[in-house]
């Protein structure tokens, strides 16, 4: 029986042997990083440097393009390495970073778009207290909250999840380090702390998820009564992308966590944990620049200046 401290690497099993699959999947995930680094960091770049995008929904969407860079780059390299080299190798210390990474900047996205909900609600349903309610000194604080609260959250789980011991093995079904791939190696019974920790982040979870389907609510009532098509118009052309980006990403989440363990296999495991961990941050920006004005002339700004200093 081999444990924790024991094991000096992992196997990471996703990828097919076949080294026309590697190279295709090393491919298919240089682009969408490329895409993913390009579209978050044009959105970054835009809001920071256009004074009028100094507001708080644009500040919130600034450190939004920050955890999706953040996701992208903990499981994409290290993926597109191994396909490039024909290796499976992860070291411990590797897979305990990218983990507690990993799940760093999932929590504090999550948490930050519970957060946009807010910004949403105050903004269409008590105009007359926005001011007040998200000043300058307000928005900092909520938003060091959704980071300080995504780096506690990573911490206890991979604190937790290195901590057990590994009776199973080291090979890992998935292309990345996760948490319910590395407790499946753990040994009978020893696993009931880290899900108990699971329990309590569900239950987090599921308390946000219930605060935006309230606060949307809320919304849609309001913008229904406004009578001018025009105000209905700019009021949804806010809320729709959040919205969007909101049920791509819990949808993707639940799809790759709460699906039957009867229809498991290793091909669709793998799709969805791409569906859930790569494609979000990659749709991100897209979504939310296309009815946002106010972003796309900002981006176009950026691209035709930096096109002209050259």
């Amino acid at each position: 029986m081999s444990n924790s401290s024991s094991i000096s690497n992992f196997l990471l099993l996703a990828f097919p042997d076949m080294r026309q699959l590697q190279l295709l999947h090393f491919c298919l995930f240089l682009a969408i990083s490329l895409a993913a680094l390009l579209g978050n960091g044009l959105i970054i770049s835009a809001v920071a440097c256009g004074h009028h995008l100094h507001t708080p929904m644009f500040f919130f969407l600034l450190n939004l393009a920050l955890t999706d860079l953040g996701s992208i780059c903990t499981t994409v390299p290290k993926a597109m390495h191994n396909s490039l080299r024909d290796t499976r190798n992860i070291s411990y210390s590797g897979c305990a970073a990218q983990v507690f990474f990993f799940l760093f900047f999932m929590s504090a996205e999550y948490f930050l778009l519970t957060i946009m909900c807010y910004d949403r609600y105050v903004s269409i349903c008590k105009p007359l207290h926005y001011g007040t309610l998200l000043s300058s000194r307000a928005c900092a604080h909520m938003a060091a909250a959704a980071w300080a609260s995504g780096f506690l959250n990573a911490l206890l789980h991979t604190a937790n999840t290195f901590s057990l011991p590994q009776c199973h093995g080291n090979s890992l079904s998935q292309f990345f380090c996760e948490v319910p791939q590395i407790l499946k190696l753990s040994c009978s019974k020893s696993y009931f702390r880290e899900l108990g920790l699971l329990a309590v982040g569900i239950s987090l979870e599921l308390g946000c998820f219930m605060f935006i389907v309230f606060s949307y609510v809320q919304i849609f009532r309001v913008v229904l009564r406004i009578p001018s098509e025009q105000g209905r118009h700019k009021a949804f052309s806010t809320c729709l992308p959040h919205l969007a980006v909101v049920s791509l990403f819990i949808s993707t989440g639940f799809c790759a966590y709460l699906k039957p363990p009867s229809i498991s296999s290793p091909s669709l495991d793998l799709a969805l944990s791409v569906l859930y961990s790569v494609v979000p941050p990659t749709l991100n920006p897209l979504i939310y620049s296309l009815r946002n004005q106010e972003l796309k002339a900002a981006v176009w700004r950026l691209m035709t200046g930096c096109f002209q200093k050259q």
